[in-house]
């Protein structure tokens, strides 16, 4: 298998200026702080590229593992077939079109890549399933029983990893979380205090309403509510991502970890009345 390398310099990728800021939050939780904080130290890669579409801007992803030094050149990638050694014709090639054989995952492959979807924060969802159940139909390891243990081998591990695309792609907040990872940036836990004193006010009432709750319609009220505070949440993500303002969409990204968690116990308080 021949793979040409192309450095990331080879691309055009103008880096936003980010300063290495820790951000941290805190959420309520019944009633209780819980203080999660975020990446303290930004790192950045070379596979982010703006390109300009009339008066707007949209970030360009290069199908290259985050975590790789060297940027692989989609365009002047050369795969053969494990099998046959016939050129691959496709990226990601899950099968050869000559001898019909699985081929193994491709390293580094985007999960947008895999499920065939735009690089969006809003792409389509009903597109992303029905691509799901295509790739499972095909590459179900059920399907590969009587093949050799290659095969048996490489569908199990392209079956998992489109398992995993497809999860973390359906809901926006984890769909959000990687596309940040994507250009370096990583969201973790800690113990960190400082938050926005207005915001922290604004989820103790939620929750404290939500506790006080006595009837379904008062839950589902609730609910309602947050169900539009999530979709303007969306709205204003997607806009920062296309205007490359990552630190802006992380920000935006902690408040939607926040309201997806109070839509989760709306969805509990709810089954207290059935």
């Amino acid at each position: 298998m021949l793979r040409m390398m192309c450095s990331s310099r080879a691309l055009v990728h103008p880096n936003l200026p980010m300063s290495n800021r820790q951000s941290v939050y805190k959420t309520v939780t019944s009633g209780h702080f819980r203080t999660i904080s975020f990446l303290k130290k930004d790192t950045w890669n070379s596979n982010m590229h703006l390109k300009s579409l009339g008066k707007e801007k949209k970030l360009i992803y290069y199908s290259n593992p985050v975590s790789s030094p060297r940027n692989y050149c989609s365009s002047q990638v050369k795969l053969n077939c494990w099998n046959c050694r016939q050129p691959l014709d496709t990226t990601p090639a899950f099968f050869c079109m000559s001898c019909k054989v699985v081929q193994p995952p491709e390293e580094g492959t985007s999960y947008f890549k895999i499920m065939n979807c735009d690089y969006t924060f809003t792409l389509d969802t009903h597109k992303l399933q029905k691509r799901y159940l295509q790739l499972q139909r095909s590459l179900h390891p059920d399907n590969f029983s009587q093949k050799s243990v290659k095969e048996q081998e490489y569908s199990e591990s392209h079956s998992a990893l489109v398992n995993k695309a497809y999860q973390t792609l359906l809901k926006p907040l984890s769909r959000g979380l990687y596309m940040l990872e994507l250009e370096g940036m990583r969201i973790e836990e800690g113990t960190d205090s400082g938050a926005d004193l207005e915001f922290l006010m604004e989820l103790m009432e939620i929750n404290e309403a939500l506790d006080k709750a006595r009837t379904p319609e008062e839950a589902k009220k609730i609910g309602q509510d947050t169900k539009r505070k999530l979709a303007v949440l969306t709205e204003e993500i997607d806009a920062a991502l296309l205007r490359g303002e990552l630190q802006v969409a992380k920000s935006l990204l902690a408040q939607m970890k926040y309201h997806a968690n109070i839509e989760e116990k709306v969805k509990e308080k709810l089954s207290e009345f059935m």
